[in-house]
């Protein structure tokens, strides 16, 4: 794609998004939750992990600690064999007792809907804040994971590799309405279409608006790929 100026990338952003709305316009954030506390916790256990596999162990987890009371109460121990099938359960297991812990004393009991409290929280980071902040409390956020970073770049919408820069060239690009929208397209868009190892240019409805599309490592579209590389397709296995 040629060099664009500011003012056409912001024009491209507009039809990705409008390409988004079109493409997926109930996007949510697919962890189960009922209130900003579950979100919270599950979010925490999300990291490195498929939301698939929290929400496999969140429900038991939460009948046994249903409150930030509850949990606050537990050994990290004791939390471990609920959450063993995820990665890093041990870290996370104090993660989630320290954060629940940190609510209950130095915040009434209430998880707090401002990024200060959220990100003074043991395992709470700034992607965990925006989760929380945008979903559970409707306010105006952008929650940046590795699908929104890679999808940032393959659509020319970031040159930045750290999440906060590419966060932040997100946010001067969509309007504040559509932020936390766009992150959940992004990440429905990256789960269903746009993976990391093999994108499905051949079936994205972003494709024309893409500087990145039939490019990108091993586009599982063969006669692309062929045009792209010249080079013969290998066979599916």
């Amino acid at each position: 794609m040629p060099r664009e100026s500011a003012a056409e990338r912001k024009r491209r952003a507009s039809r990705i998004l409008a390409g988004l709305i079109d493409l997926y316009p109930e996007a949510e954030c697919e962890l189960s939750f009922v209130d900003p506390f579950q979100l919270l916790v599950a979010t925490i256990l999300s990291a490195q992990t498929t939301d698939v596999a929290v929400n496999k162990i969140t429900p038991a987890l939460f009948a046994r600690y249903p409150t930030p009371d509850a949990l606050a109460a537990a050994d990290p121990s004791d939390v471990e064999p609920l959450i063993a099938s995820i990665g890093l359960f041990r870290n996370k297991a104090k993660s989630i007792v320290g954060a629940a812990r940190r609510i209950v004393g130095d915040f009434g009991g209430k998880v707090p809907d401002d990024r200060a409290g959220l990100e003074s929280l043991p395992g709470c980071g700034r992607k965990t804040a925006n989760v929380v902040l945008s979903t559970a409390f409707g306010k105006a956020a952008m929650a940046v994971d590795t699908h929104v970073q890679r999808l940032a770049g393959r659509l020319g919408l970031s040159k930045a590799e750290g999440a906060r820069k590419i966060e932040d060239d997100l946010l001067d690009l969509f309007p504040e309405e559509r932020w936390a929208f766009i992150s959940h397209a992004l990440i429905w868009h990256g789960r269903r279409v746009c993976s990391a190892r093999s994108p499905r240019c051949g079936e994205c409805g972003l494709a024309t608006d893409c500087p990145a599309a039939f490019s990108a490592t091993k586009v599982r579209n063969p006669s692309a790929r062929r045009r792209s590389y010249g080079a013969s397709p290998r066979k599916s296995r």
